[in-house]
């Protein structure tokens, strides 16, 4: 009887560690697990239904009921850009959301990066959100030089927001396998969302977007800055990755983060030279066919 219960003791105490084993295997190699449906290591996009009371979901409307996809002037600042290089571009990799191209037809562009609120934190703390702010109003000044752009002091005002937080993990199963897929540590997320903006002149609503980013702030400073210049390109409407890594929309960290390419400006400019929903209002009109 003894030795049969230290027996079945036994089998518990090794069913134990092989359980604590694997938990502690899951752990290790979470940073590095991919993800379902992700574009690259450390970034998601996503688009998201507004949910402030005082704006209407714009997918509430019929397809039919959107304005007619239409093209706006170039802005003097990307009409103006030349490329004496002749770099090319990689406008193939741009992809189309429901209503089109994320073309900006306002200017300037309104930014709101978050700042530092609590006068009690640790000066050590405070000098390295301090560092985060500083990078992330460098790559905004970078992508002004090519459309117009205006740093607010309130969320609520701005078009673009861009916050200092860590990006949530969203774990998802896979239908077809079962499997827990659980996507890997980012150290950014940039998300769209389309509403009605109602104006005197369009009562009925103009279709407009609003972009959300997430930075990290537990980057150097130096992979905030680019970070930030490359999720503020998505944020101006290049909605898709260069397969270059000299580009700063290229999919992936580098080890030498680069400046805005001319690649990249030129993919801009033909992003902005395409037919979009945003920025008309419902009762808009097109002289030519859809």
């Amino acid at each position: 009887m003894g030795r049969r219960w230290w027996s079945n003791w036994r089998r518990l105490i090794l069913l134990g560690v092989a359980i604590a084993s694997s938990l502690l295997l899951i752990l290790t190699q979470l940073p590095w697990a991919e993800a379902q449906g992700r574009s690259d290591a450390w970034e998601t996009h996503d688009s998201r239904l507004p949910t402030h009371k005082s704006l209407v979901a714009a997918t509430e409307l019929s397809p039919s009921s959107l304005p007619v996809p239409q093209s706006y002037p170039l802005p003097p600042t990307l009409a103006q850009w030349q490329d004496a290089s002749s770099s090319g571009d990689y406008f193939s990799e741009i992809k189309l959301t429901p209503v089109g191209y994320l073309v900006w037809c306002q200017f300037p562009v309104k930014v709101y990066v978050e700042r530092p609120t609590d006068s009690t934190e640790p000066s050590s703390s405070a000098q390295r959100f301090q560092k985060w702010v500083d990078a992330v109003l460098q790559a905004v000044r970078e992508w002004s030089v090519y459309l117009p752009l205006e740093v607010v002091a309130q969320p609520a005002t701005a078009d673009i927001s861009i916050l200092r937080s860590r990006p949530p993990l969203q774990a998802s199963v896979n239908r077809e396998t079962g499997q827990f897929n659980i996507p890997r540590a980012r150290s950014a997320e940039t998300r769209y969302e389309f509403y009605l903006r109602k104006t005197v002149d369009a009562p009925e609503g103009v279709l407009s977007q609003r972009f959300t980013i997430q930075l990290s702030p537990d980057q150097t400073v130096d992979y905030t800055l680019a970070t930030a210049r490359h999720e503020f390109g998505h944020a101006l409407g290049i909605w898709g990755h260069s397969p270059l890594e000299t580009d700063v929309m290229y999919f992936s960290q580098v080890r030498n983060p680069p400046h805005i390419s001319a690649r990249d400006i030129n993919t801009l400019k033909r992003v902005y030279e395409q037919p979009t929903r945003l920025g008309w209002s419902l009762t808009a009109k097109s002289s030519g066919s859809e």
